[in-house]
């Protein structure tokens, strides 16, 4: 990746924001680890997003400031959250009845690939500083309604997240339905990945140039 890359489409913020956009009134919305976390932050006016997290939370606010917040209220990416109110506490057992019943409308996760397909690799690149197991991903994809994904469109090495097929180890096969990039908007289609918007300033080429897979045009 080219150091101008850096400066080119939405931060990680205004990503947070457009995904937020996209998620329906009322919805109950897990939120994954690293960039899905900022998603707290924003709520479109005249909506009520419910957002979980599988250590056992629901109706979780945005992150607090740095030095801020209870020590012992996080999510499960162990990181300091606040409380809407109305918000519940229950065991993380229950938690996952609620993702496993298909009470959980919409997750928003990270990955290191999406396939054409929609297949999701997001929790091991085989380094040896990977994280050491899946976690609560694996029964988020298979129990969620709605899958997103939000992530940079390439790797800080350039190489692109989306990809004919994964060459990490799978979280889901054909699980994902659209992916939220710095650089575009993306759907997963049965013809492939499909544009749906641009982000400010990107051209459709910059972004095929990144997308290892067939790109098509909105």
């Amino acid at each position: 990746m080219s150091a101008s890359q850096t400066t080119v489409g939405r931060t990680r913020e205004q990503m947070a924001e457009r995904v937020a956009q996209d998620i329906p009134d009322g919805s109950y919305v897990n939120l994954g680890i690293g960039i899905p976390e900022l998603v707290a932050k924003f709520v479109p006016e005249g909506r009520e997003l419910i957002y979980h997290t599988e250590n056992g939370l629901l109706g979780m606010g945005p992150a607090p400031t740095e030095d801020d917040g209870e020590p012992e209220l996080i999510n499960a990416g162990k990181r300091r959250v606040t409380l809407n109110p109305g918000a519940s506490f229950f065991h993380h057992a229950d938690s996952f009845a609620m993702i496993r019943g298909g009470h959980i409308d919409v997750c928003v996760l990270g990955a290191f690939q999406v396939a054409q397909n929609g297949d999701l690799a997001n929790w091991s690149t085989g380094e040896e500083d990977a994280i050491p197991a899946v976690g609560g991903a694996m029964d988020l994809v298979a129990g969620v309604k709605t899958i997103y994904v939000i992530t940079q469109h390439c790797t800080k090495h350039g190489e692109p997240k989306l990809v004919e097929s994964c060459s990490y180890p799978l979280t889901g096969v054909g699980v994902v339905s659209r992916v939220y990039t710095d650089l575009a908007v993306i759907d997963v289609t049965p013809k492939g990945f499909q544009l749906v918007e641009l982000s400010p300033g990107v051209s459709f080429e910059y972004v095929q140039e990144r997308t290892a897979a067939p790109l098509l045009p909105a």
